[in-house]
């Protein structure tokens, strides 16, 4: 590891935005990515995140941890989708009810005959308008299917019809009860985390966290290329690939352009995935603070 890093050239001039925000980190990068992935992937509330780390000798707050999921779980989203493998071609969709503000909303998801997770989508209302917005997504991002199956739903139904008349190749459509139990399954994985949240106090955070969730149940039906290394789902979360991402994305202002830390790009990308994540990460923030010293005025 010393050897690889006495190889890698650091720039002499970082942009000051990423000092500042450096400045402003109180708690470790391993510390804040630990506690998003446990929120994210296991059916703990903030406050037990909040006593977990304290008995682990972390002092911090609940609001804390809110403030970091907001924050890096829509950037680890758009990490992911960059890895994620292909998906059949026959799909199942259905949608679950979530409670935000009081109020029932409702998730849209649709996976393969495989299983595998296609997309997901958040609405406010279960109409045609919210049913044709969530399947256009899905086939934006993963090419047009071959079957849908849905159920009983009418907007599902509309929506798609509306879909298909705009096509040259129709996509074939199913109402079949049970081979939608597939995805009516699925949902459990999100139910089960959100339980202890009891319900969302606002909408945006439920967009952002939702897709989270189901993001961490893809990990671990390893829906993300892992260049043929077998890794767990958490071994995939702190990969370099992904890290990289977060922490360009996250630790530096978005409007920053990349080459300013091109060195330190190379540096994850040849980072041995073998590695343990808390190396990886603790190697690259060293190597970021430590340039940024070197450039500080004497």
């Amino acid at each position: 590891m010393t050897s690889m890093m006495a190889k890698t050239k650091t720039p002499r001039t970082l942009p000051a935005g990423i000092g500042k925000v450096l400045k402003r980190l109180r708690y470790p990068l391993d510390v804040i990515l630990l506690c998003v992935r446990w929120y994210a992937a296991y059916s703990l509330s903030l406050r037990n995140l909040e006593e977990m780390m304290q008995e682990r000798g972390v002092e911090m707050d609940h609001s804390s941890v809110h403030r970091w999921v907001i924050k890096l779980l829509p950037m680890f989203e758009k990490a992911f989708r960059k890895r994620k493998r292909p998906v059949g071609r026959s799909w199942r969709v259905d949608e679950t009810y979530v409670k935000v503000k009081c109020q029932w909303k409702y998730l849209y998801c649709a996976v393969d005959k495989g299983g595998n997770t296609v997309d997901f989508l958040l609405r406010a209302h279960r109409d045609k308008a919210a049913a044709r917005r969530y399947f256009e997504k899905p086939i934006d991002q993963n090419g047009e299917p071959q079957t849908i199956t849905v159920d009983k739903s009418g907007a599902n139904l509309a929506a798609l019809h509306a879909i298909t008349a705009e096509r040259e190749t129709p996509i074939t459509i199913r109402q079949v009860k049970y081979l939608d139990n597939i995805a009516e399954q699925d949902h459990r994985a999100v139910k089960r985390i959100i339980k202890p949240m009891r319900g969302f106090k606002d909408f945006r955070c439920a967009r952002i966290i939702l897709p989270g969730i189901d993001i961490m149940h893809m990990l671990r039906k390893g829906q993300m290329r892992d260049d043929g290394v077998a890794a767990s789902a958490a071994e995939r979360f702190y990969s370099p690939a992904i890290y990289l991402v977060l922490f360009i994305a996250g630790v530096c202002s978005s409007h920053l352009p990349y080459r300013d830390i091109n060195s330190f790009v190379g540096y994850v990308v040849t980072t041995p995935t073998s590695m343990p994540h808390s190396a990886i990460i603790s190697s690259i923030f060293r190597n970021l603070t430590g340039s940024l010293k070197r450039c500080e005025p004497d």
